[in-house]
């Protein structure tokens, strides 16, 4: 299907404004409208807040009566069933627009081409795919909770020039500058949750919070319109007592545990706390797939993994990272100090985890290097993991 340089560049426009609601919309996702006629803007929407309008009726409502016989742009189809808000295909029908442009279908089983056939049937002229690429990498959270029923796993790393990410004495802080820091709370802002272990928590008394997003000057927002993510925590051994900072101050907490033990009792938790039994391996290992499931059911689009050595080496060795940001410091650690991942003991170079760098950039003397997988798994057994820094 061809498209004209104008619906390229209102699409191209459309996507754009989607990202704005990218810190608010979880679990939603973000999208973007407008509505056009005669090569001009009549409306301008996007998907602010769940439980808020949808796109559309943002574009529509500042388009008023002149969206009929209008062209809307928007980034997925419009949603075709009640749930906090009306259908936005019915909104378009009503409308009266002739054409709407969408650039990916949505694989949400609610929606799923029951959008496009609301419009067809109301005589509207409908077509899809323009900008599906760049439109999909609005959303890897929610494609990925919708597509493969599990939330996209980002693996957060931080190290030196030789690879380490501590000193043989846990001493980790701070590895980064300030850039690479602020960089950490924009990731953490858009994640449905973080992802970490108790001994991660235990020895860098971790908050895991996100904070200080107001003096990263690529977003408007305040630190108070920031929602705080789900904070995850493999707890095995059931370690934690409910007085670490974790539990101070923040979002929700939940603690995953062994199902042979007894959860303890958090009194000292000023935060909500639900512990959750998990299965284990043959190795006695929480088992990080049913954890995944676990965060699927709770409809957690996405994960953003802090850890150390051991859950970074799992999580690679099972195929469950979906992107590798690895930030890196210009230092040496030394050949004593903590390694990044562990992974077992390679014979060939072919053997070892191959990732396609997606970008590199500079963060004040810091890199961030971005990369996905080339090769899905290493493991042959279920994915599993002890709780090490």
């Amino acid at each position: 299907m061809r498209f004209s340089d104008d619906d390229i560049a209102f699409m191209a426009e459309a996507i754009a404004l989607a990202a704005k609601g990218r810190f608010t919309t979880d679990p939603n996702p973000n999208v973007g409208a407008l509505v056009v006629k005669n090569q001009q803007v009549l409306g301008r929407g996007y998907h602010h807040q769940a439980g808020q309008g949808h796109a559309e009726v943002y574009a529509l409502a500042e388009a008023g009566a002149a969206a009929k016989g209008a062209t809307c742009y928007v980034t997925l189809e419009p949603c075709a069933h009640y749930g906090r808000t009306p259908p936005c295909a019915e909104a378009l029908v009503k409308a009266g627009v002739s054409r709407v442009v969408i650039a990916m279908l949505d694989p949400n089983p609610l929606v799923a081409g029951k959008g496009v056939a609301i419009l067809q049937a109301a005589g509207i002229d409908v077509q899809s795919g323009l900008l599906a690429a760049e439109a999909r990498a609005l959303n890897p959270g929610f494609l990925s909770r919708m597509e493969r029923k599990r939330p996209y796993v980002w693996l957060k790393m931080a190290a030196s020039l030789d690879g380490r990410t501590a000193l043989a004495n846990g001493v980790s802080q701070w590895l980064t500058g300030i850039g690479a820091r602020q960089d950490v709370q924009l990731f953490r802002a858009q994640s449905s949750a973080i992802l970490s272990t108790a001994s991660t928590l235990l020895t860098d008394s971790a908050r895991l919070t996100v904070r200080q997003v107001s003096a990263c000057s690529i977003t408007p927002l305040t630190d108070n319109q920031i929602r705080q993510p789900l904070r995850v925590i493999l707890d095995r051994q059931q370690r934690l007592t409910g007085s670490e900072p974790l539990f101070a101050e923040g979002g929700p907490v939940l603690l995953c545990y062994a199902a042979e033990q007894t959860p303890k009792h958090l009194a000292q938790a000023k935060v909500p706390v639900e512990q959750l039994a998990m299965t284990t391996t043959a190795f006695g290992h929480l088992c990080l797939t049913s954890v995944l499931a676990a965060l699927h059911e709770r409809q957690v689009n996405s994960v953003w993994t802090e850890a150390g050595s051991t859950l970074a080496g799992q999580l690679i060795a099972h195929g469950l990272v979906d992107e590798l940001v690895l930030y890196q410091a210009p230092r040496f650690l030394g050949e004593l100090a903590q390694p990044l991942a562990k992974l077992g003991d390679f014979q060939d170079l072919q053997q070892g985890p191959q990732w396609l760098i997606q970008d590199v950039v500079m963060l004040g003397s810091d890199i961030r290097i971005r990369a996905l997988p080339v090769f899905p798994s290493l493991a042959t057994s279920d994915a599993s993991t002890e709780e090490a820094h």
